[in-house]
């Protein structure tokens, strides 16, 4: 049930991402910050998904993983983006709590089944 809330919330996020991508690219002609965002933001749910179909425990943890990784290089993008204008305050704030959102459950996801299988 949690996985599938974190991965609603990833393909939300996704979505997030996908459309800030686009609009800062069209208005504001940036593509090598928003290309970089737009790989990290939408891989998140990607790995995410692709976790339910892993081999064993230590290949579920390692996917999740992957998608802590990225969502951690998706906040530092927007930083980015909004330390250098691309981003008003309000969007960035708005969209950078959603990653934190998504990246605490990862942790919590990560080191729980952590904790059930004995996995370092």
């Amino acid at each position: 049930m949690a996985e599938s809330i974190m991965l609603d919330n990833a393909k939300d996020f996704a979505v997030e991402i996908v459309n800030l991508c686009n609009h800062i690219k069209e208005n504001k002609k940036e593509y090598t910050l928003t290309t970089q965002l737009m790989r990290s933001g939408t891989s998140i749910g990607a790995n995410i998904h692709e976790s339910k179909y892993a081999h064993s425990t230590a290949d579920f943890v390692s996917k999740m993983q992957i998608a802590l990784k990225e969502c951690y290089e998706s906040e530092y993008w927007l930083e980015i983006l909004s330390r250098t204008g691309y981003i008003e305050e309000q969007q960035y704030k708005r969209t950078v709590n959603n990653c934190g959102q998504i990246r605490r459950m990862l942790i919590s996801s990560i080191n729980k089944v952590k904790r059930n299988n004995e996995i370092k």
